[in-house]
């Protein structure tokens, strides 16, 4: 047999495509296994001392699992936010910077401020970061635009991202992040501009696959997420929603109800919010690094969600205020050190059911006829990358089939 590139030499193979039991067994492991590639997809996984290749990787005793999937970013936007960094380290919270008009207003002046063309070569060396932690696949939210021109500004700069790096990009509409400052008296024509006019533009254009909207008491309530998720829902959007972040709230029932693919963060989801989630098949996104970050804790209960059998995702949350970091394996440590996974789960949460989250089935695993997206790592087993807290011991990552770093 030969192939366009071979990989050989792992110690064992992640392949992320077990259907039943425990974590663990949901890896599906092939030790000693190579990988054949054609083209952008994997054309065989196995063990034959006679496969070749025209390009062949030895991974040296290391291991080989699938490109993580970075479900939940907001990696596009221009400013800083160093001095809330500081404020928290001398007492303050999140909530309390917000209410004096930090937060996410400051990025919305910043990055309104910026040229696409800024914003782009900004959000670049963001993204070659991912890609050096193994990241193949992307979601990037607007949301630091709030008004009309500025989201579909900063959905254009998405997509040029998308044509410019080696990495698949999914699009999010968030401009329900928060409240622009020049609607906080008139909150109702916000709603309006976003539910007549940018929604149906951005799904007639194929700007996003995703709607989402914070509900937090800085941002949205229960009645104004719903209505503007279900307007997302009537013109083709799927949507994901930030919910129990700051504060309980019951956002994760309403994230169940309403049928979302995700609900992301969770810190203060209360018992009630997971069996909802568990009921609904609503993937759970957790953000550890921000719940760091932020200094906002608890941290999300991910022992209790994956009890009660919710899938559950783990993301880097890149942004500005609560989760200045690209650092995948940070992430991964905490997953499992705070939130109560184990490292199987937690890599099931970067790889598989991150894919998941954002309607990617095919990636976030590693089978004949999948895209050809993988990582090679210096180290022999997916247990080393939680406990080699916070390194990256990323030796190779392909993209469809391509060497990219």
């Amino acid at each position: 047999m030969n192939f366009d590139v071979l990989i050989h030499g792992a110690s064992e193979v992640v392949t992320c495509t077990g259907t039943s039991g425990p974590a663990e067994e949901r890896l599906a492991i092939q030790r000693g296994a190579s990988i054949g590639i054609n083209g952008d997809r994997i054309a065989w996984i196995g063990v034959d001392a006679k496969a070749t290749g025209t390009l062949e990787l030895d991974a040296l005793g290391g291991f080989v699992g699938p490109g993580f999937v970075d479900c939940h970013t907001h990696v596009v936007f221009a400013g800083d936010r160093s001095t809330e960094f500081e404020q928290r380290t001398q007492g303050k919270t999140y909530l309390e910077i917000a209410a004096a008009g930090g937060g996410i207003a400051r990025t919305v002046i910043a990055t309104r401020a910026a040229t696409e063309d800024e914003l782009i070569a900004l959000a670049r060396p963001r993204l070659e970061r991912l890609l050096r932690h193994g990241v193949t696949t992307v979601e990037i939210k607007s949301g630091y635009g709030l008004s009309a021109e500025s989201e579909l500004r900063m959905l254009s700069v998405i997509d040029r991202l998308a044509h410019e790096t080696p990495m698949t990009v999914i699009p999010t509409l968030l401009a329900l992040h928060s409240i622009p400052v020049e609607f906080k008296e008139k909150r109702g024509e916000w709603l309006r501009i976003v539910n007549e006019e940018l929604l149906p533009r951005v799904a007639a254009d194929k700007l996003a696959r995703f709607a989402d909207v914070f509900v937090e008491q800085t941002a949205f309530t229960h009645d104004e997420a719903r209505v503007c998720m279900e307007a997302a829902r009537k013109v083709g959007l799927s949507i994901r929603m930030h919910v129990d972040q700051l504060t309980a709230n019951g956002g994760a029932q309403l994230a169940a109800s309403l049928g979302s693919v995700t609900a992301d963060h969770l810190e203060q989801i209360s018992a009630d919010g997971i069996a909802a989630l568990a009921k609904a098949g609503t993937i759970a996104v957790l953000a550890p690094t921000s719940t760091l970050f932020a200094k906002a804790r608890p941290f999300a209960p991910g022992r209790a969600l994956c009890d009660a059998g919710v899938r559950v995702a783990i993301c880097t949350n890149c942004n500005p205020g609560s989760s200045h970091s690209e650092n995948v394996f940070l992430a991964l440590g905490l997953a499992c050190v705070e939130n109560g996974l184990t490292p199987a789960e937690a890599y099931l949460g970067f790889t598989r059911y991150a894919a998941d989250a954002v309607l990617e089935p095919e990636r976030g695993r590693l089978a004949v006829g999948s895209p050809a997206d993988l990582v090679i790592y210096d180290c022999p087993s997916y247990r080393d990358l939680p406990y080699h807290f916070a390194m990256n011991d990323v030796a190779h990552v392909l993209r469809a089939g391509r060497p990219v770093f």
